[in-house]
């Protein structure tokens, strides 16, 4: 069995909260050492809940662990993961991987020069749901994605696209491995001083194409992709954590009476329809990417959320934002 890593968290908020409660399910990984977060709040009740002496200093905790967790909000991601890499310790990092493109491609030259491991926290990637329908995705030609949620101050400091829509985007990329050709988007501010709900079309340049809404200000939640390939339509439901495969193929001959069919018609055959619903198995997403990272440590592997893949989707989202914004400039010229 592999030695357990000594491990901190960065940041002690609601999310901070949760990954110290999963490392503490891990305890053939990990050890959890402690945390370190400046609000005395978040600290009181960390320490309390988890019966840990909070670190003094970003830079204690830092010395004191192998792997640095960074929870903290966006604007801290660089400064913390700068610090930890220096010190040659593994880095996960909750995404957005950072604010801007630039600080995102020093981390990935400066964790390249320290020999390290470095993780985004995408957790949609580890969604036991996206891992059923993942070997049936085969270069998808239009993406429909729906993210909707619940009004809640507490992710209103930056837009509904860095917030929800960022998860959507890395999943996009990941399945078609293509970079984008064009994007057009628009977005409203309704609660909050960003934009609360966003749409935006994404153009690949391997011809797929990705329809993407994402609301802040939803009367129900929902976290659901639909991915159209030739002969297949898969369905995942990231929420429910279910998801449908559909597949056609051809029929050869007479087709069984009691199969689905459809005649294609002009002498073009019949095709049947394959239905599949696989079983999901329990799991918790936040656990298993943390656990990834430690099993990346130990037999040298490279991370399934890299720095590189959690920088193309910062990427791709300061572009939607971008897109954004002129749709709105442009929408007050007219006016």
């Amino acid at each position: 069995m592999a030695e357990r890593l000594k491990i901190g968290v960065l940041g002690a908020g609601h999310l901070g909260k949760i990954h110290m409660k999963c490392i503490r399910e891990l305890p053939d990984v990990y050890e959890l050492v402690g945390f370190y977060d400046p609000s005395v709040a978040n600290a009181k009740s960390a320490a309390e809940q988890f019966e840990l002496m909070p670190f003094h200093s970003m830079d204690s905790l830092i010395d004191a662990v192998d792997v640095v967790d960074i929870v903290t909000p966006t604007t801290q991601h660089f400064l913390c993961a700068v610090a930890a890499i220096k010190k040659l310790r593994h880095v996960f990092i909750e995404k957005p991987v950072t604010t801007t493109i630039d600080e995102a491609r020093r981390l990935i030259k400066l964790a390249k020069e320290a020999g390290i491991k470095a993780q985004v926290g995408h957790v949609e990637r580890f969604n036991p749901a996206f891992l059923s329908a993942e070997p049936h995705l085969a270069q998808p030609r239009f993406i429909e994605t729906h993210r909707l949620a619940q009004f809640n101050p507490r992710g209103t400091d930056v837009s509904v696209v860095l917030d929800l829509m960022i998860h959507d985007i890395d999943i996009v990329l990941a399945v078609t491995k293509a970079n984008v050709r064009r994007i057009s988007a628009s977005g409203v501010a309704v609660l909050s001083d960003t934009p609360d709900i966003a749409n935006a079309r994404i153009e690949l340049d391997n011809g797929c194409v990705a329809n993407l809404t994402a609301s802040r200000i939803s009367l129900k939640s929902m976290r659901k992709s639909r991915f159209f390939q030739r002969d297949a339509y898969i369905s995942v439901d990231f929420l429910q954590k279910e998801s449908e495969i559909v597949r056609m193929r051809e029929v050869i001959g007479e087709p069984d009476p009691f199969s689905v069919t459809i005649n294609l018609g002009a002498g073009k055959g019949v095709k049947e329809i394959l239905f599949e619903k696989p079983q999901i198995p329990e799991s918790n997403a936040i656990r298993d990417e943390l656990a990834s990272l430690a099993d990346c440590i130990h037999h040298d592997k490279f991370p399934k959320v890299s720095l590189e893949d959690g920088t193309r989707a910062l990427d791709v989202a300061l572009m939607v934002l971008d897109k954004m914004s002129q749709h709105i400039l442009l929408q007050t010229d007219e006016e």
